[in-house]
């Protein structure tokens, strides 16, 4: 496999605190070094009181796009059940633009099953959101590639889930970037199975950045199976990233050795 540096991710979890402390906290993420700031797509907090504050994830993009320089953001990730896919694409070209080139397509077929029904969206079956999501992914590429102005870089496109006749074969065809939820050992046979999906479509697989959960006791181990972007995930209402720093300074001292 072809090496590359380790990253370091920040899931910066829009619930449970008001928007100065997201944006705060996004800065102090920012300055602190941080590769990568994601959000997630949901309409309200996943733990914690159910009806707790909660803020809408592509809407946060545009305006971290204003209010940082340097870090990537993106959703860890977006559900493609939410928006049509050539607006999802749009949306990417313009924050694309908006950032000056930072933007990370993150998607996923959902799977949260409250956001479906307070929301009026069909929740249907895993499998079918799955098959939605396969023939969303195509028009979302079309679309970027139609566009004027086009976006400023080839957007790089992560997919996360696990599922391996599915979800598996869809990163091998289209992801830039593969986010896995699974423990140490999992991984290691999910991505036997993604090095399988690739070699029946003849794509290298080391291609593809294959990131994680930034969990302090698996960093090593995690690393060497072929992590390289690792994301740590807070929430409010009042974020630590103590951890975070502790992240950040075992990516230094990895990314020298």
């Amino acid at each position: 496999m072809i090496d590359r540096p380790v990253r370091i991710g920040l899931q910066l979890q829009p619930q449970h605190m008001d928007y100065d402390t997201i944006r705060r906290t996004a800065s102090e993420a920012e300055e602190a070094g941080v590769d990568v700031l994601f959000n997630w797509d949901h309409f309200y907090p996943l733990y914690g009181e159910p009806d707790g504050p909660h803020f809408e994830c592509w809407t946060m993009l545009a305006a971290w796009a204003e209010s940082t320089s340097r870090v990537e953001i993106g959703a860890l990730v977006s559900c493609n059940s939410y928006r049509n896919p050539e607006l999802l694409a749009d949306m990417s070209r313009t924050i694309d633009h908006i950032s000056a080139g930072r933007l990370i397509l993150g998607i996923g077929s959902g799977w949260f099953e409250r956001d479906y029904t307070e929301y009026g969206y069909e929740f249907g079956t895993a499998g079918g959101r799955l098959d939605d999501l396969a023939e969303a992914l195509p028009r979302i590429e079309s679309r970027l590639g139609k566009l004027n102005p086009p976006p400023t870089r080839k957007i790089p496109v992560l997919i996360g889930g696990g599922g391996e006749k599915k979800t598996l074969r869809l990163v091998a065809k289209h992801a830039d970037i593969w986010h896995s939820f699974a423990d140490a050992e999992t991984l290691e046979h999910k991505l036997g199975v993604l090095r399988g999906h690739c070699e029946t479509i003849g794509r290298d697989p080391a291609e593809i950045e294959v990131s994680v959960a930034g969990n302090p006791e698996s960093l090593d181990r995690m690393h060497e199976l072929g992590g390289r972007l690792f994301t740590l995930g807070v929430g409010g209402p009042k974020p630590d990233l103590g951890e975070l720093r502790e992240l950040l300074a075992w990516r230094d001292d990895m990314n020298r050795s």
